[in-house]
């Protein structure tokens, strides 16, 4: 039995788009395709990190970051038994990008209803639901950007101790 090679996170380009097409269809069986000219489109407003192992793709995360805030807002990983191995090393390679960055906080948006087992796997990588009312400014504005409300929770994680609260 050969053994498998580990996975490994890098950012996406460009040329890439094509492959994230294909993947994200194979992910998502039954539901509308979509084509490498949307993805090519995406890529104007987000970046992307792709896990892949054996030179196949297993995992990407769409992300963005804005006044130190990173909302990511794609996230997806298939085969679904890799969920826990691919999540980590995307999640642990975005926390290193945004440390670098010194970004204060990652914010995740969800599917809605967010399904409790969906918000207790996040939980499991540091993540915790946080009412958007109660966050500060910048963060609230990120969430609403979002779509989501000041009412409802978002799934968060502080990246640095303190907040900036003069420019870097």
């Amino acid at each position: 039995m050969a053994l498998r090679q580990e996975i490994t996170v890098r950012r996406a380009k460009m040329s890439d788009a094509g492959k994230i097409a294909a993947f994200v269809n194979r992910a998502r069986q039954g539901q509308p395709e979509i084509d490498e000219q949307t993805v090519t489109a995406r890529f104007r407003n987000v970046g992307f990190l792709l896990a892949e192992r054996d030179g196949n793709l297993v995992g990407m995360l769409g992300w963005q970051i804005e006044n130190l805030v990173v909302q990511v807002s794609d996230f997806l990983v298939c085969p679904a038994q890799e969920r826990i191995t691919v999540s980590r090393a995307l999640l642990s390679e975005m926390d290193r990008a945004a440390a670098e960055l010194q970004c204060e906080v990652v914010l995740l948006s969800l599917p809605r209803p967010s399904p409790p087992a969906l918000v207790e796997f996040c939980k499991a990588f540091g993540y915790a639901p946080k009412i958007v009312a109660s966050l500060p400014k910048a963060w609230r504005e990120a969430a609403h950007e979002a779509l989501i409300g000041s009412d409802e929770a978002i799934l968060m994680k502080q990246s640095r101790p303190n907040r900036v609260l003069h420019p870097l």
